[in-house]
């Protein structure tokens, strides 16, 4: 089959590769529909991930349908159109059963490898180094997908592919980062950055009752995608002096009652804290530009919530005694996608929520490598580009 693969730092290239096939009896294998591209990959394709290897194949974020299924199969069968959440669960470990299930103990076969740098391991992920499981990734023609019966969610009618593709991470994400921001109705909620998911989740804050969303970026037509699809107020951070005096002035005094970071270890900014961090970064002394997560916590009212949904690794200068002072919660995770699926669904054909306005590029598999470098260049406008085996 054909695959986007990873050959080493920003080489990229769609190859010919072995077909997936079925490896135990709770297997499917899924023929991909859409793919999409997604900030995270790029810490990877940048070098800042560790664990990749030659040949690997990306992509996380999917969805398609299933053409074979494992003999202990039950739930799923061969011709289902699904959608697959990008943490991949088993059900039956303590984590999966209380619905954390990036946290799942069974699904990640090189845990061992991750306890060093996180302590603890996640859940396997498709496509993400081989410290998260060493997953084939999505950008293929075809996938293995562990456990079916419960990692594969058939679509309902009067969803398209198009918006099915987002419930695999982007949807979930922003879902759960509004989620962590306990919101009240009238609340005020930031969110620093315009991408797939810091839309998704400045949407939905909007859908579980702020009053107001506002929405931090400096490309023009992401600030005016939240502006359009869900009434954003936006900031341009790169035509302000301080984010954080703006913030500070438009909520009177206080500041958000939440503040969400959806932009993670390679985040712009301006100034010299944004010089030290490039330096410190590109010489691998931290490898975290923190920009976004800094100033939401300087930001964020006394009392309030930072819910952090960017990537991170080891960040240089993190404002603790801010975080204790002001008496913050810091809420972050993985996503959960399993146990949003129906929710988001409902969202959907409600007509609440059409997250296919995120795809700028549709493009076919193999021209994948040029979707991630206009995705990874924010070139021709590009938000999210979409892949078609």
């Amino acid at each position: 089959m054909r695959a986007l693969c990873w050959n080493g730092v920003n080489d990229l290239a769609v190859e010919t590769v072995d077909d997936p096939a079925l490896i135990n009896p709770h297997d499917v294998i899924v023929a991909v529909g859409l793919s999409t591209t997604c900030g995270s990959d790029l810490h990877f394709i940048d070098g800042y991930l560790p664990g990749m290897r030659a040949g690997d194949v990306i992509g996380h974020e999917f969805m398609g349908e299933i053409v074979e299924t494992g003999s202990e199969v039950t739930a799923r069968r061969v011709g289902e159109r699904v959608v697959v959440p990008s943490f991949i669960g088993c059900a039956s470990c303590w984590y999966c059963a209380h619905d954390m299930w990036s946290l799942c103990d069974t699904t990640n076969p090189n845990a061992a490898a991750q306890q060093p740098m996180l302590g603890e391991p996640t859940g396997g992920i498709y496509g993400y180094t081989h410290p998260f499981g060493g997953y084939a990734g999505s950008h293929a023609q075809y996938i293995r997908v562990p456990f079916g019966d419960v990692n594969c969610f058939p679509v309902p009618d009067g969803v398209t592919d198009t918006q099915a593709v987002f419930l695999s991470d982007a949807v979930p994400t922003g879902l759960m980062g509004a989620e962590f921001c306990d919101i009240s109705p009238g609340d005020t909620v930031a969110v620093w950055g315009s991408g797939g998911v810091g839309l998704m989740a400045a949407q939905s804050a909007h859908l579980l009752g702020a009053g107001r969303t506002i929405v931090i970026d400096r490309i023009p037509e992401r600030l005016e995608l939240a502006r359009k699809h869900f009434g954003a107020e936006t900031i341009d951070y790169s035509a302000v002096d301080s984010v954080e005096e703006v913030l500070r002035e438009t909520t009177g005094g206080r500041g958000p009652d939440a503040c969400i970071d959806a932009v993670g270890m390679e985040g712009h900014g301006t100034g010299v804290q944004q010089i030290y961090d490039r330096v410190k970064q590109l010489l691998r002394l931290e490898t975290d530009r923190a920009t976004s997560l800094r100033q939401a916590i300087h930001a964020c009212r006394k009392g309030g919530v930072v819910s952090v949904l960017g990537i991170y690794g080891l960040t240089d200068k993190f404002p603790m005694g801010l975080v204790t002072n002001k008496s913050l919660t810091i809420r972050t995770s993985q996503q959960q996608g399993q146990r949003h699926m129906s929710r988001m669904f409902d969202y959907i054909q409600q007509g609440d929520l059409d997250p296919s306005y995120l795809i700028t590029h549709d493009l076919p598999l193999e021209d994948a490598v040029h979707g991630y470098d206009v995705f990874k260049n924010k070139e021709e406008g590009c938000v999210r580009a979409v892949f078609r085996p």
